[in-house]
């Protein structure tokens, strides 16, 4: 740029009239002509270079056209003199001349506004303050600045020219309206190909010419510069990188065409080997990834094949257990190909195939049982020696010989004995029902088979034997006894049962009827069918009073059936208005031998004064003599009548006679009352179908311990009370069938008064009570006071 323009405004005139100096701004001139200048004086703007070096630098001098005698004071203000950044510019304040002091920098500030006065020596403004601007005139002193300095862009393998990739954009910190920050970009290295072209005037980056390939060259590396004043002046550089996608253009390869490898047989889910490939498109990714396909040679499914995702092999392992003896070598024919499609633009090639062959290996493998578990039936009861069956294994091994021996693993009961070489079994002793180790009527054993190989195998195999019910046993009538009215119709029915140690379907349903020997029972007797285990006995006639042994034949419905004479002894009683038994009749009838009512009275009366009375004189105590009392007129009344029937049966077991009138409970301690007339009468009462088993009762024995009549409804009492008799006689631990008494026994050395007053106040020589006796202690004392 030319020296600086230097000014003098002289005359006021001359200003006024817009002369102009040369290389002042035309704006200047074009701004002043819009207004009217009075005639003052007035500064043209001034420019000067940035980067100027001579300093300090004159760049003007101004003058008042009102001069004063003793001259003009002049002075600026303003951005770079008083004003940040302070010290750029001064004035001469007598000659008026203005001086540049530093170096200016346009891309700090382009330009300078100032303010200019004039004033006397007194301070006085002599004309207006004027403008005084300054302008920076631009220099290329700034470079070309890329944006990064390395950019980065991908593009796939294949692309067509033309195909943008990136942007490499500068920028010129000099003045945009002069060529200082014209910029053109090149490429200036990128490899011998020069596969790509940049804008000179954008900086975008495209594909030049077809023949990118990721497996040839997977990144590019561009040196690009930008160049200020239209590529001729300063520049700069940076670097572009270009990564190529892949594409699945190339299959895969299997390095070698066969492949050899072995496993063990029986081996399941073990890896055999590896078969190898190579793909040239990108580790790792989809177009990189094999998938192996077994073609030929495998049509079981025995192997399986996946692939190693870090090495992209093939890895072959065992599906199914492999026999040697039934085969000892495969070959397989393996093809594979990537999970993704090829490009279309991929050059064909014919599908990769290999061979594979797989030896497989000889083991030493176990015995099988071929039939496990093995089922077999034996008869119940069958003797000791009786053969069961023959369990064998057998050895997988054919190719070798080896001998298998046989042992019982488990045989809990002991039943069974095994012939070690054969693999008989027999029986050792008999199978008989029931038995703690029967479930459901089978018996489990196992037997252990081994080879003699080294080290020896074994195998285990489960024997399952049905012992097979036979029908060993006839049905048993149950109860034995029982007690009718003698009225048809009016309580003259006994409901029958039976029992059968049989299983089904030796068992029920039972069959009923009268001895086919003596038909002449079925003028006074019948047998229904009640349900498949029980049956009513009816009488048809009315019958006397008495014992009645009737013989039944009773038959189950086993194969073949089996059948058992019984006798059933029925008592006949006096039939009530209830259709019931009278009390008396049926004590003195079913009994078999009794005591008069009084004397029965007399003697609960004296237990329950044992047992509740604490020890008085007898004398005082009114309660005895009440007894005696009650007990002696009763007595009279009919002791003439019953005697002779009473005492005649004496000889008979006499036990029973205090369960017909047991009926005070438990003591002292049972304090809970229930309906007595559910054991007086049963046959009011819906009884359990299944009546308790008395083995032990006498043929006479009329205790009533099953319904007398069918039933119609539960009761509570008489099943608690059924069921306790049925497990107390089922039971051959517990004492004969009378003992339910035994809690009148208290022991020796009671501490009972003697019933004296009883004894005094009621005598009949004609009663024997020496029977009494038989009962025991407390009732020793009774025979002895009424026998003297």
């Amino acid at each position: 740029m030319g020296p600086p323009l230097l000014l003098a405004c002289l005359l006021a005139p001359l200003c006024a009239r817009g002369a102009t100096v040369p290389g002042s701004p035309q704006t200047w001139r074009q701004h002043e002509g819009l207004r009217r200048v009075k005639r003052a004086w007035v500064i043209p703007p001034i420019s000067i270079s940035e980067n100027h070096k001579r300093i300090p630098h004159l760049l003007v001098q101004i003058k008042s056209d009102k001069q004063q005698p003793g001259g003009v004071i002049y002075s600026i203000k303003g951005p770079g003199v008083d004003e940040e950044p302070l010290g750029i510019f001064s004035i001469d304040k007598f000659s008026g001349k203005v001086f540049l002091n530093a170096m200016l920098d346009r891309e700090e500030n382009d330009r300078f506004r100032l303010k200019a006065f004039a004033l006397d020596l007194g301070g006085m403004t002599l004309e207006d303050p004027t403008d005084l601007e300054i302008i920076v005139v631009d220099q290329n002193d700034n470079r070309p600045l890329f944006r990064q300095d390395v950019f980065t862009g991908r593009v796939v393998e294949g692309a067509e020219p033309g195909t943008c990739v990136m942007t490499a954009d500068a920028s010129d910190a000099d003045d945009p309206e002069t060529d200082n920050a014209a910029l053109r970009y090149s490429i200036l290295e990128q490899g011998a190909a020069s596969m790509f072209s940049i804008n000179a005037t954008t900086g975008e980056i495209c594909t030049a010419r077809l023949g990118l390939d990721r497996e040839t060259v997977g990144v590019y590396n561009l040196t690009v510069q930008a160049a200020d004043m239209s590529g001729d002046g300063l520049t700069t550089t940076a670097t572009a990188v270009i990564y190529l996608d892949d594409i699945n253009d190339n299959p895969p390869e299997f390095t070698k065409e066969e492949f050899s490898m072995e496993v063990e047989e029986q081996a399941a889910g073990v890896d055999v080997g590896k078969i190898f490939v190579h793909d040239k498109d990108l580790a790792g990714s989809p177009n990189w990834l094999a998938k192996f396909t077994v073609l030929e040679g495998d049509p079981e499914g025995a192997f399986a094949i996946r692939t190693d995702p870090l090495t992209n092999d093939g890895v072959i392992s065992v599906a199914k257990p492999l026999d040697h003896e039934v085969r000892d070598r495969f070959e397989l024919t393996v093809s594979v190909q990537n999970e993704q499609p090829l490009e279309p633009a991929a050059p064909s090639s014919p599908r990769a195939l290999a061979t594979v062959r797989v030896r497989v290996r000889d083991v030493n493998e176990a015995p099988v049982f071929r039939e496990n578990p093995r089922r077999v039936s034996v008869l119940e009861g069958a003797p000791p020696g009786t053969s069961v069956t023959t369990y064998t294994a057998s050895d997988p091994d054919t190719r070798q010989l080896q001998t298998l021996t046989y042992a019982l693993l488990y045989d809990p009961a002991d039943w069974l004995q095994l012939d070690p070489h054969s693999g008989t079994v027999r029986t050792k002793r008999e199978l008989l029902h029931p038995s703690a180790f029967l479930q459901g009527g089978w018996y489990i054993a196992l037997v252990l088979a081994r080879d003699d190989a080294e080290p020896p195998l074994s195998a285990t195999g489960t024997l399952s034997i049905e012992i097979l019910e036979v029908n060993d046993h006839a049905p048993l009538l149950q109860p034995p006894a029982g007690v009718v009215c003698g009225r048809p119709g009016r309580g003259g029915k006994l409901l029958l049962g039976a029992t059968d140690d049989d299983r089904p379907p030796h068992g029920a349903p039972f069959h009923f009827q009268l001895s086919p020997q003596h038909p002449q029972l079925a003028h006074n007797w019948s047998i229904t069918r009640f349900n498949v285990t029980h049956a009513v006995l009816a009488v048809l006639v009315e019958l006397p009073e008495g014992p009645y042994s009737l013989p039944l034949l009773l038959r189950d419905s086993g194969t073949p059936p089996r059948e058992r004479q019984e006798l059933l002894n029925i008592s006949v009683c006096r039939c009530g208005r209830d259709g019931t038994c009278e009390d008396g009749v049926l004590a003195a009838t079913s009994a078999g031998a009794g005591v008069t009512l009084g004397a029965l009275m007399i003697i609960l009366g004296s237990i329950l004064l044992l047992l509740v009375s604490p020890p008085l004189p007898v004398p005082t105590h009114p309660l005895p003599a009440v007894l005696a009392g009650l007990g002696a007129a009763r007595a009279r009344g009919r002791r003439r009548a019953l005697r002779k029937g009473l005492l005649q049966r004496s000889g008979d077991d006499m036990r029973d006679n205090i369960l017909n009138y047991d009926e005070q409970g438990g003591g002292e301690e049972d304090q809970d009352a229930y309906d007595i007339n559910q054991l007086r009468h049963p046959e009011l009462f819906s009884p359990r179908a299944k009546p308790p088993v008395r083995r032990d009762a006498p043929l006479s024995s009329a205790t009533p311990s099953a319904p007398r009549k069918l039933p119609s409804s539960p009761s509570d009492i008489e099943d608690f009370i059924n069921e306790g008799l049925e497990v107390a006689d089922s039971d051959p631990s517990v004492p004969p069938y009378d003992t339910a008494l035994i809690y009148d026994y208290e022991g020796s050395g009671s501490v009972a008064s003697p019933l004296s007053s009883i004894v005094s106040s009621l005598t009949d020589e004609d009663q024997d009570y020496d029977y009494l006796s038989e009962w025991g202690p407390r009732f020793r004392r009774l025979a002895d006071l009424y026998g003297q």
